[in-house]
């Protein structure tokens, strides 16, 4: 089992269990954790963090079997919706949607994945 550590956080943004790779939520702020203005902008931020982390495990969205979306506004479901079609080519990885009151930094979208990888890069 690999984790990929930072200073900044207390726990691996990204841990491989052999062929799994578990990705901790990737929220949908900027690099001074700022809150990312705008739905569609709030989503894309929420994924290319997830995909970041994912990558220190040595695995791609490609490579992505289950997405956990936590959302403060339920409406932002057809935005993720269509995000979901533009990413992932069918069968699409599983995918739970979920309201929260709040999310850290002020996010709207928090982002956690699962994936399947054979690439111990």
């Amino acid at each position: 089992m690999t984790a990929t550590t930072s200073a900044n956080h207390p726990y691996s943004p990204a841990y491989r269990a052999g062929d799994h790779v578990y990705v901790s939520g990737a929220l949908s702020v900027d690099v001074d954790y700022q809150p990312v203005p705008g739905r569609d902008e709030a989503l894309d931020a929420a994924v290319a963090r997830m995909s970041d982390r994912l990558s220190t495990a040595g695995a791609t969205l490609s490579d992505v079997v289950k997405l956990t979306y936590f959302v403060t506004d339920l409406s932002l479901r057809e935005e993720a919706n269509r995000q979901f079609e533009r990413l992932f080519a069918v069968p699409r990885p599983a995918r739970t949607f979920l309201e929260v009151s709040a999310l850290p930094y002020g996010a709207t979208v928090e982002i956690d994945a699962i994936a399947v990888t054979t690439d111990h890069s």
